[in-house]
C-alpha cells in the first residue's frame, strides 16, 4: 500500500466542481487583487470565528509580521516565545529588530511552557508569542493572565490551529491579535501561499488593513510604513468554498486522531495529549519515538511517508547563533525534537489506510 500523506487531490476532487467554477469566475472577471471574494471571505471568516475583525494577507509568515507591526514592536524590544516552532515565529521578530527570547516547552503539549514565561520577562518586553503546535492552543489562560499583569501584547502564532478552542473560545479569539496560515498542506488549505489575521480591536483591525497595503489609507496616502501582504482573489475564492465543509473536514481529522490513539495505546508510543481545556485542529499527529530515522526508512519502504516536525530547536540554529543560546538550555524542546514523528494526518484517511499504519509500526 501507498499512503499519501495530506492527500490534498482528494479534496480538491471532491469539491473540484465548485472550486473550478470559483477560480473561472474570477478569472472571467480579471479581479486579481482585492476582488470581492477576499471581502466575502473576511466575512465568512468572522462569522465562522465570531472575531469582529478577520483581515487576509499573503501568508502566516506575514501574518505575524503585520500583527507585530500593528503593536508597534520596534528594534531592541523583546517577545517572549518559544524555540520549538516553526523558523517564521522567531524569524519575524528578527526581522523587525526585536529579539527573541525562548522558553522552553511542556512536555506533554509540547507548546510553550506557561509556568517559566514569568522568569524571562524584563523591561524590555514587549509581547508573548504562543504558539498553538500541532493544532493546539498553549495554556492561554495563564498566559493571558501573565501579560495583564506585566501589561504585555499576546499574539498567538496560529499557523496550524485554525478552528481549535481553549476554554470554549476559539483560538483566532485569543489574545490581543491572532494569526493563521493557509498554506496548503495546513487544515484549512488554499491552493498557494495565504493567510489571516484576526483581532477584536477596531483600531488595530484598521492599522492591519492598512499595513498590508504599503500603509496607504487612500490610494497614494500611505499613514504608515507598511508592505505589500495582500492575500490574492483566487486563493480566497478557493478558501471561500473550502470554507463551507471545514467544520466537517475538523470533525473528520478528531475521528481520525482518535482511531490513531485507540489502536496505538498499547505500542511503545508517546501518542499527543491534548489538554482538557483545548480541542485540537490535528494539522499533525506527531507521536514520540526512540528509533526515529531507522523507523522513518522503514516506514518509507513500506509505502508509509513521515515528517518531522521539527528536528532542530530555533536557539540551536545557525541564524540564531548571535542570541547566544546553545545547546542544553532548552532541554525538553531538544529532547522532543529527536523524538518527534508526525504521521499521515488529513480527513480522508481510510480505516484500511490507518490498519495498514498502525501495523508497520
Amino acid at each position: 500500500m501507498k499512503i499519501d500523506f495530506a492527500k490534498l487531490q482528494n479534496q480538491y476532487q471532491l469539491y473540484k466542481t465548485e472550486i473550478d467554477e470559483a477560480i473561472h469566475s474570477v478569472l472571467n472577471k480579471s479581479n486579481y487583487i482585492m476582488g470581492e471574494e477576499v471581502s466575502q471571505l473576511e466575512e465568512s471568516l468572522q462569522k465562522f470565528t465570531g472575531v469582529k475583525y478577520a483581515i487576509s494577507c499573503s501568508s502566516g509568515t506575514d501574518a505575524l509580521l503585520l500583527a507585530m507591526m500593528a503593536l508597534d514592536i520596534r528594534p531592541g524590544d523583546e517577545i517572549i516565545t518559544t524555540p520549538f516552532t516553526f523558523i517564521a515565529t522567531a524569524e519575524t521578530i528578527a526581522f523587525l529588530g526585536a529579539v527573541p527570547v525562548f522558553v522552553d516547552i511542556d512536555e506533554r503539549t509540547y507548546n510553550i511552557n506557561s509556568d517559566l514565561i514569568e522568569y524571562k520577562i524584563t523591561s524590555k518586553t514587549k509581547a508573548i508569542v504562543p504558539v498553538s503546535l500541532y493544532g493546539q492552543p498553549a495554556n492561554m489562560e495563564k498566559i493571558e493572565e501573565i501579560a495583564t499583569k506585566h501589561n504585555l501584547k499576546v499574539i498567538i502564532d496560529g499557523a496550524q490551529s485554525f478552528g481549535s478552542t481553549f476554554n470554549n473560545k476559539t483560538d483566532s479569539a485569543l489574545g490581543d491579535i491572532s494569526t493563521t496560515s493557509f498554506f496548503p498542506a495546513k487544515p484549512l488549505g488554499c491552493f498557494g501561499d495565504g493567510g489571516a489575521v484576526f483581532t477584536n480591536n477596531e483600531e488595530l483591525s484598521e492599522k492591519m488593513k492598512s499595513l498590508r497595503v504599503h500603509g496607504q489609507n487612500k490610494r497614494y496616502h500611505h499613514k504608515y510604513i507598511g508592505m505589500g501582504g495582500r492575500l490574492d482573489t483566487i486563493q480566497a475564492a478557493v478558501l471561500n468554498v473550502k470554507l463551507k465543509y471545514y467544520k466537517k473536514d475538523l470533525a473528520l481529522r478528531q475521528k481520525i486522531a482518535n482511531k490513531y490513539s485507540n489502536s496505538l495505546i498499547e505500542k511503545d508510543l508517546i501518542l499527543p495529549y491534548v489538554d482538557g481545556k483545548a480541542t485540537s485542529a490535528w494539522a499533525q499527529y506527531s507521536i514520540r519515538v526512540k528509533n526515529r530515522d531507522d523507523l522513518q526508512v522503514m516506514l518509507k519502504e513500506q509505502g508509509i511517508p513521515t515528517a518531522v516536525h521539527y528536528p532542530k530547536p530555533l536557539h540551536i540554529q545557525e541564524c540564531f547563533k548571535y542570541l547566544g543560546y546553545k545547546e542544553g538550555d532548552f532541554p525538553i524542546s531538544e529532547i522532543i525534537s529527536s523524538e518527534i514523528m508526525s504521521l499521515p494526518m488529513n480527513p480522508y484517511l481510510t480505516d484500511e489506510e490507518i490498519e495498514y499504519i498502525v501495523g508497520k509500526l
